[in-house]
C-alpha cells in the first residue's frame, strides 16, 4: 500500500486564490489546490482566505483522503498537482 504524505500546513496562494498543501508519494512531490469557489459551494457563502484556510485545517483528513483517491486514480491536472473541486468532494466524501 503507497505511503502518503502531507508535510507541511495549507496556505493561501493568492495568485491562484487557492489553499495549498503539499504532498508526496514516493518520488512524487506535488501540491493538493483547492479553489475558494470550491469552499464556497460547501459553506454557501464567500469565504476570505483566511476562512478557506481554517475550513483546510478543520477538515484536512476528508481533503487528504480525497487528495489520496484522485493520485490513486492518476488524476492529476496539467501542471501535475492535485486539483480538488466539488465534484471531488462528493465523488470521494469530502467535507460538505
Amino acid at each position: 500500500m503507497p505511503i502518503f504524505s502531507f508535510p507541511g500546513d495549507p496556505r493561501w496562494n493568492e495568485e491562484r486564490e487557492v489553499v495549498e498543501f503539499d504532498v508526496e508519494l514516493g518520488e512524487y512531490r506535488g501540491l493538493v489546490l483547492v479553489t475558494r469557489r470550491t469552499i464556497h459551494g460547501v459553506l454557501q457563502m464567500r469565504p476570505t482566505p483566511e476562512q478557506c484556510v481554517e475550513f483546510l485545517h478543520l477538515h484536512r483528513t476528508e481533503f487528504e483522503r480525497v487528495a489520496e483517491a484522485k493520485l490513486r486514480a492518476r488524476e492529476l491536472g496539467p501542471d501535475a498537482n492535485v486539483h480538488i473541486d466539488g465534484r471531488d468532494l462528493k465523488r470521494y466524501g469530502g467535507p460538505g
